[in-house]
């Protein structure tokens, strides 16, 4: 699929200069700096040498004063506390978090995931009504609850008080919970609004442990799982985001915790682990545990306490990973198969899938995966408890969550942010939901975000590149959505030594005439283009820049994103 190339050209050019002349860098590094939003040397240190002192003060949270002392006040009154979280990835490494850590020295706690197939997303009133046959005082919701006003309202007439910690955006009413921490919320001053569910989590302990004396290190032993959470959740890599994963991923490659060192283990990387390395190898891993079966087992391998226990328990989440991509792979060949034949779809600007028997647990993915085929938003609908379920997944640039909320006519329930979302409606509402979809999607969405792009931070010469530029850019890591890795140009450049790997990768001597260097360069997917680039014609190249370690020898190595001839 042709892509269109966006180059970045808005500096601000009075800053660029300072930071070249105060930071002694080129300007080419200068400039990508400048993006990211840095102007002055002193933010420069601060991007380049995070520190945990620089996370913002809890209390800056609306509601936060108020979650901190009714956690305190149930702790010191021995009442029973559910920790109630989602069952994807964000949610099970929140309950691990907030249950591990409050656990070391408070034992009148449970933690409850909701069943994806009998009780759905979110608060359940199962739940709920499980807390008060338990005598369980106070609940606290970690990734949900935002939009639970019916259960929450329930827990209030049963004599419960709830917390709800989350980061979805909210209705137009908040839930009558005792306190609610999100800071989506309109009233909400807490200076940074794009914390993963385990993030809003995270700091109302942080709140709890500032007001109770407890020792912060104690708090930063759970940052691997945040880590994990951040990345699994396609949350920003900026600000608060950005410290609290870099912390993480130092620790996860480490001492990660024997539950997640099982999961790396699987993984067979030799490399440091990586935000792109939690999203592919062990998000997924977590993820399925909730999508093939019953997340707890998630929730139980990342408290294991030992090696062993890790072991088996990481096996069995594998396992069932293995039997989510059998599924995944089934329904998206369905999925795109009804795309192909069917002429309706043809010149549609969104899809919208309905089949009854297809697994909820995978419909997600299955959605990313047609987007990577047909690049428009998309919603893969399923039947579940005699409902229609779905999940959404959009294009860049288009909020598909505002598209669904004007659907809400349509709908029994919905929820997520800009690029996910997820529905639930009557099996008699899914024609009209697609027709309407469709005809919202078209009248907002733009023809430049129906093609996918790639967008280039900078033009560069191939002699610009050498060890200390590489050494600056990994210094801009973690990197993930807001924060990614700096993608270049290199304009009228030829290649040598071409090779096509298993008939789809392209590798080949990249050169640049004018300039003294060559460079490894490797284009996966790109196999296409074998006899345009073999021939001699000179093209413009896409691409980042890594290292390629080979028996002990470690050499910088161009990795191809896309390819463009001078015709």
């Amino acid at each position: 699929m042709q892509k269109r190339w966006i180059i970045q050209e808005d500096f601000d050019g009075e800053a660029v200069h300072t930071l070249q002349q105060e930071l002694g860098v080129s300007e080419t590094l200068a400039k990508l700096i400048q993006l990211k939003g840095i102007n002055t040397f002193e933010e420069a240190r601060d991007y380049f040498r995070p520190s945990l002192e620089q996370l913002h003060d809890p209390f800056l949270m609306k509601d936060m004063d108020r979650a901190v002392n009714r956690l305190t006040e149930a702790i010191g009154n021995e009442e029973g506390i559910l920790i109630y979280g989602d069952y994807d990835v964000d949610g099970t490494t929140a309950v691990a978090t907030f249950y591990g850590f409050l656990s070391r020295f408070y034992n009148k706690l449970e933690y409850y995931i909701p069943d994806r197939y009998k009780e759905g997303y979110g608060v359940s009133e199962a739940g709920i009504r499980y807390a008060a046959q338990n005598n369980y005082s106070l609940i606290v919701t970690l990734d949900c609850g935002i939009k639970a006003y019916e259960k929450i309202q329930l827990a209030k007439e049963l004599g419960i008080d709830v917390i709800v910690c989350d980061h979805h955006t909210p209705g137009d009413e908040l839930p009558p919970a005792y306190a609610v921490l999100d800071p989506k919320r309109n009233d909400c001053p807490y200076p940074y609004k794009e914390l993963s569910g385990c993030g809003v989590g995270f700091k109302l302990l942080q709140g709890f442990s500032l007001q109770s004396g407890i020792d912060m290190k104690e708090l930063w032993a759970y940052l691997d799982l945040l880590a994990v959470s951040i990345a699994s959740d396609i949350v920003p890599i900026t600000g608060e985001n950005r410290i609290l994963a870099h912390f993480g991923l130092k620790k996860l490659n480490q001492s990660p915790r024997p539950g997640l060192k099982s999961l790396i283990d699987l993984c067979k990387t030799n490399k440091d682990l990586t935000i792109s390395g939690i999203v592919f190898g062990i998000g997924p891993r977590i993820n399925a545990a909730g999508r093939m079966d019953h997340a707890g087992s998630a929730v139980a391998l990342l408290l294991a306490n030992n090696e062993e226990e890790a072991n088996l328990l990481a096996e069995m989440v594998n396992n069932k990973n293995d039997a989510r991509r059998d599924f995944d792979s089934t329904i998206t060949e369905e999925a795109i198969q009804m795309i192909s034949t069917n002429e309706e779809f043809a010149n549609a600007k969104a899809t919208v899938l309905f089949k009854e028997d297809w697994h909820k647990g995978v419909i997600g993915i299955v959605a990313s995966r047609c987007i990577e085929k047909f690049y428009r938003p998309t919603v893969i609908l399923t039947e579940s408890n005699e409902k229609v379920t779905g999940s959404a997944r959009s294009v860049d640039g288009f909020d598909i969550y505002a598209a669904i909320s004007e659907c809400s006519d349509l709908l029994d329930q919905y929820g997520g942010h800009m690029y996910a979302a997820g529905v639930t409606m009557s099996i008699e509402n899914v024609e009209a939901f697609r027709k309407k979809f469709e005809a919202v999607v078209a009248k907002h969405i733009t023809p430049e975000q129906l093609i996918p792009s790639i967008h280039i931070d900078s033009i560069i010469k191939l002699n610009e590149i050498d060890r200390k530029f590489f050494n600056i850019i990994s210094q801009m890591a973690p990197f993930g959505p807001q924060n990614m890795q700096p993608v270049f140009v290199v304009e009228h450049v030829q290649a040598t030594n071409v090779k096509l790997l298993k008939e789809q990768h392209l590798k080949f001597t990249v050169k640049q005439p004018g300039t003294n260097v060559a460079f490894d360069a490797i284009g996966f997917g790109l196999g296409d283009y074998y006899d345009l680039v073999n021939c001699g014609l000179k093209f413009h190249m896409a691409f980042t820049v890594e290292e390629n370690e080979f028996r002990g020898l470690k050499s910088l190595q161009l990795f191809v994103k896309d390819i463009k001839f001078d015709d």
